[in-house]
């Protein structure tokens, strides 16, 4: 409809609502108009039947689809007494099995009383450094519990915090509360209505003050106590609540000082207006809700359901002669509001109506035909109906062109006097049908189609937005903007990932200003006080001061008036300050802003911001700016978001609708009947309902396990957070539990080793003896390296997928296997060699434990400290008591270059394709218990590899022994046996098994002879890609030589298959 030209305006708009707006507003001029839908138009549809799709997803998918599988785990608990602070006791019996509960019992209460979280405790460590490291936690809303979006941010901030305090930095991060104004307050009118029977208006405000401060003092700690859950590591004797008397001067000041440099001012302007709560509301606060065309919806304050996704076609008559100009609108009950109608300059449908004027049907108003370049002349008929004041568009362009501006919907949602009588005092959407009802008898109404739409809802009363006319407090943000854009292009300001910085300048070039003021009783009463002087008689004009204190602000205006003070009445604006002012002074204002406290000396600039990455301008931007001109730095030095978290099927969780998982249901567990009673609690739309109920059956048939959560954090951290959305899956948190299990029978194990040894040597004093501790200590060294560098980058996903893959495949599949031997004598000939080697496996075993425990502190916090507080009394150094591994010296590459070994690296590659293919020869004979002789054909120098992973290849591979058949390389060992089953390894190992006494050879020739057919049927398929035509030149030299690799490995297997079956017939001949 419009073109797009910027106008300054006294308010700020995201794209998102400019969006939502232009849909819902759209008024094409013709019925043609409708069938060519605008670009946005098409694009809301597409979301609809997005949304639809995957609505038929889940209500009809596969019956036979399984959910989330799982087997209740034994419980555990710690039963030993404990007083709340006191350190659990982990001289006490290991238990046989990881379980959250025992494991998470006490630490967190512990680790708060010793002050661990602290920057305090920072001159205590003997590795502090002389670097602090500080940021605030996104403020959750006083109202809310966590979702996963908020375990998402606890998860990776708390890693960050741990990991910057285990180097040894001055670490703050600072627990915080937003008191959530309007969401706040309609809880509390809610709770009054429910148990008292009253409305907020019974009440005087200061009253209704003390109920809301009431509510929050007995429910205001639940997030707290979820984030403890968490096991967040917050300095809890800095939390900061934004109405804090503190915090709330720190507004203040921010007000006034602002005003003071005019870039605060009081305007005339569009707002978004709830009628239910009667206030304007920001812009996060307004929900899109998507219809694909006409829509019965619920609305407040109605009995019955309202329509909407119509466009209705009226005729406004020209005035003076024969004639009409066709209009479309969406919302009818505005045309009572209309003051114009706009044309572009060079359509030639309307170059002779410029200037002439139609005649309002109702109000007999003329209407001037007004010529702009914004209307689009491919639009419909080109003609736009203007209603300034209840439309974003219009009232730029009222500005342009000094049009009145006529508010037809009052603040109730009610038609108003300029109306006319026959509609005055009459709901908007009554009105809407009375107004089409009455252009029908005046047979000016045209059409009305079913029209796709996205219709601005109201996320906290659910009521549909009204753009209304108000005067209020604006910030003037273009400055401020040019100078956050300019942080970010001049290297001040870092924001990761990079991508985003093309997003921050394109916005914060495009800002208008923000709105700021709330019809609201709970939140910062704004510091301004209407002056009203004695003997005045204009009444009209405003005369506002702003003070810190009303003494302030009547000093002023007397200097400002040229009056004496006595003389004057001052009344404070009743309204206050948006929620997201406020927010905005977070980074400072926590530390004691405006005074000048040691912690702002110390703290200020905090180090980063983490947050989500939705909150990049409702609440990262305003940061930057007000940080900028209040304290004249910026408020930090880094910005790192994080994608938005969503459900398997990639929908945004939402209460709306009902995919909103609890961080503490996977947690501590929870069964489907309490989810499905939270979905019936939920005051959902009925058909969400019954698509979240429907969800839930398929997803979590038994319920989510309980998970913990180590395990959950862990899940959390190991997603790419710098990417594409997140699809969480529950069943990842589950496989963290079981990779916690697998780390726990891991130290198990090492406990048990440590009992019945001599006390490990210390880490410097540690030198690896055999193949296999060289290999696990490189790898080791290898994992730190990459925990380096990673968190250095805000790689968390890298981290943990480093640290898993060491747990798992190296230490706990591999090495603790092959060491096993070892630690029960039975490797070596001599008695000395073998205490030897178990003295240096031992002792390497127990640090790559420890020091493994201490790369997985910053994410799992409660399981590495349970587990290293039991390897503690087999320290070999000396260690303070009491302390914590959270304030332990994070491992450094620096710590181990003595454990680099990348021969040792590098060759054990090859010692696992030889285990590899070792199993898979002994699955394919079917061998189960017997451990048959190997034979390796291979070269020189693998054979020299080999023979220093001989005993490892044995353990691991399960075979007797191993023989090295290279009589070029002077290894003498006897040839291979005929009959053996033969694998290949790397194009050049030939490995033979020996299973002439361990094989059903009818069973054996069947199972090669299927390998043999489908390993032929992929060999021609390969062959035939490289006879396309040009493949050469069409195909990267990369991917011909992988190509070609591939081909001479499966004709190899097939000399191999068929090599083994001439075996097989032999052997058949001889029996």
């Amino acid at each position: 409809m419009w073109k797009r030209v910027h106008v300054g305006s006294p308010r700020i708009w995201t794209r998102d609502v400019q969006k939502i707006w232009s849909t819902w507003r759209c008024r094409l001029c013709s019925s043609a108009s409708v069938n060519t839908p605008p670009t946005h138009t098409r694009t809301q549809a597409e979301k609809a039947k997005r949304r639809r799709e995957r609505e038929k997803t889940i209500l009809n998918s596969d019956g036979n689809e399984v959910g989330l599988e799982w087997s209740e785990k034994e419980k555990i608990i710690y039963t030993a007494a404990l007083l709340p602070g006191e350190k659990k006791d982990t001289s006490l019996p290991f238990p046989q099995s990881y379980s959250p509960e025992y494991v998470e019992f006490g630490w967190y209460q512990w680790w708060e009383k010793q002050g661990f979280f602290s920057p305090e405790q920072h001159s205590k460590l003997p590795h502090a450094r002389d670097d602090y490291f500080s940021f605030c936690i996104p403020p959750p809303n006083v109202t809310g519990t966590l979702h996963l979006g908020h375990a998402m941010t606890v998860a990776i901030e708390d890693a960050l915090a741990r990991w910057r305090r285990m180097q040894g930095y001055k670490v703050l991060w600072v627990p915080g509360c937003d008191h959530a104004g309007i969401a706040t307050q309609s809880v509390v009118e809610r709770k009054l209505l429910r148990d008292q029977g009253k409305l907020r208006q019974d009440y005087s405000r200061d009253e209704f003050l003390q109920e809301v401060w009431r509510w929050k003092n007995e429910k205001g700690d639940e997030i707290y106590h979820q984030l403890r859950k968490l096991g967040a590591s917050l300095d809890w004797s800095r939390a900061c609540f934004t109405m804090d008397p503190g915090f709330s001067s720190a507004v203040t000041e921010a007000f006034v000082r602002l005003c003071d440099s005019g870039l605060i001012y009081r305007s005339e302007g569009l707002v978004n207006w709830s009628c239910a709560l009667e206030s304007a509301i920001s812009d996060i606060e307004v929900d899109s809700k998507e219809l694909s065309g006409k829509t019965l919806l619920s609305v407040p304050g109605y009995q019955q359901k309202v329509e909407f996704g119509t466009m209705v076609t009226f005729a406004y008559p020209l005035d003076g002669q024969d004639g009409e100009v066709p209009v479309s609108t969406t919302r009818p009950e505005t045309m009572l509001g209309d003051v114009a109608i706009a044309v572009h300059p060079d359509d030639p449908r309307y170059k002779a109506l410029h200037g002439k004027y139609c005649r309002h049907p109702f109000t007999d108003r003329l209407l001037p035909i007004i010529t702009d370049t914004m209307v689009d002349i491919n639009l419909g008929t080109g003609a736009v109906k203007l209603t300034p004041a209840h439309d974003h568009t219009d009232f730029l362009l009222s500005q342009r062109h000094t049009l009145p501006r006529l508010t037809v919907i009052g603040g109730d949602g009610t038609m108003t006097s300029l109306c006319g009588q026959w509609l005055e005092g009459v709901k908007r959407f009554d009105a809407r049908e009375r107004v089409i009802d009455a252009l029908m008898e005046k047979k000016l109404f045209r059409e009305k189609k079913s029209h796709p739409m996205s219709l601005p809802i109201c996320s906290r009363s659910g009521d549909v937005i009204e753009p209304l006319l108000k005067r209020q407090w604006f910030v003037r943000c273009q400055e401020m903007a040019q100078k956050a854009v300019q942080a970010v292009e001049e290297g001040d300001l870092q924001i990761i990932p990079h991508f985003y910085t093309k997003m921050w300048k394109n916005w914060l070039s495009n800002i208008s200003d923000w709105c700021i003021s709330r019809q609201l009783w709970w939140g910062h009463q704004i510091p301004a006080y209407r002056v009203t002087l004695q003997n005045s008689n204009n009444t009209e004009e405003e005369k506002w001061v702003w003070g810190r204190t009303a003494t302030e602000a009547r000093e002023r205006a007397a200097v400002k008036f040229g009056v004496n003070p006595d003389h004057i009445t001052l009344t404070q604006d009743p309204d206050v300050l948006d929620t997201w002012f406020s927010s905005g002074l977070f980074p400072f204002a926590m530390l004691g802003w405006p005074q000048q406290t040691e912690d702002l000396k110390q703290f200020y600039p905090n180090s980063i911001l983490e947050t989500g990455s939705d909150l990049i301008f409702f609440w990262v931007a305003r940061m930057v700016m007000l940080g900028k001109e209040l304290t004249g730095q910026l408020p930090f030095k880094q910005v790192l978001f994080h994608s938005l978290v969503r459900d398997k099927y990639g929908r945004k969780m939402s209460k709306s609708l009902g995919n909103v998982i609890d961080p503490l249901d996977v947690i501590s567990g929870v069964s489907l009947e309490v989810l499905q009673k939270k979905i019936k609690e939920g005051n959902l739309d009925p058909r969400e309902s019954v698509v979240a109920m429907e969800a839930q059956k398929k997803d979590f048939p038994k319920g989510i396990p309980e998970c913990g959560t180590d395990a959950l954090r862990f899940a959390l951290c190991s997603y790419k957070a710098q990417g594409d959305d997140i699809s969480l899956s529950v069943s990842h948190v589950l496989s963290c539990r079981h990779f916690c299990n697998k780390m726990w029978q891991a130290v198990r194990f090492t406990l048990a080793t440590l009992k019945d040894a001599s006390s490990p040597a210390s880490l410097a004093e540690t030198h690896p003896v055999s193949s296999m501790d060289r290999w696990i200590c490189s790898r080791l060294y290898s994992t730190v390296q990459q925990c380096e560098q990673a968190f250095e980058s805000y790689e968390l996903h890298t981290v943990t997928s480093a640290l898993h893959s060491f747990w798992v495949h190296s230490l706990c599949d591999v090495y603790l296997e092959s060491i096993k031997p070892v630690l029960k004598h039975e490797s070596s000939d001599s008695e000395e060699q073998r205490v030897g080697e178990r003295q240096s496996a031992t002792s390497v075993l127990y640090h790559s434990v420890s020091i493994s425990l201490s790369l997985l502190s910053p994410f799992m916090p409660f399981l590495t400290e349970e587990l290293w507080q039991r390897l503690l009394p087999y320290s070999p150094d000396s260690v303070e008591s009491p302390t914590s591994l959270c304030v332990q010296p994070y491992p450094k590459t620096s710590q181990l270059d003595h454990w680099y070994f990348p021969k040792e690296d590098a060759d054990f590659t090859l010692v696992q394709e030889v285990v590899r293919v070792a199993r898979l020869l002994r699955a394919q004979c079917q061998i189960t218990k017997e451990k048959p002789d190997l034979w390796a054909v291979c070269t020189p120098d693998q054979a020299q590899t080999l023979l220093r992973f001989r005993s490892a290849i044995c353990t691991l591979g399960r075979i007797s022994e191993l023989h090295l058949y290279c009589p070029d390389g002077g290894f003498t060992d006897s040839p291979p046996p005929v009959g053996s089953a033969v694998g290949v390894v790397d194009h050049s190992i030939r490995l033979h098994l020996n299973v002439q006494n361990s094989v059903n050879v009818d069973k054996q020739r069947t199972l090669l002879s299927q390998r043999r057919q489908k390993l032929d049927t992929k060999l021609k398929q390969a062959i035939s890609r490289t006879q396309v035509h040009n493949y050469t030149e069409k195909v990267p030299d990369r991917v011909r030589q992988e190509t070609s690799n591939k081909i001479a490995a499966m004709e190899e297997d097939l000399k191999n298959i068929e090599d083994q079956l001439s075996a097989l017939g032999d052997i058949r001949k001889q029996d």
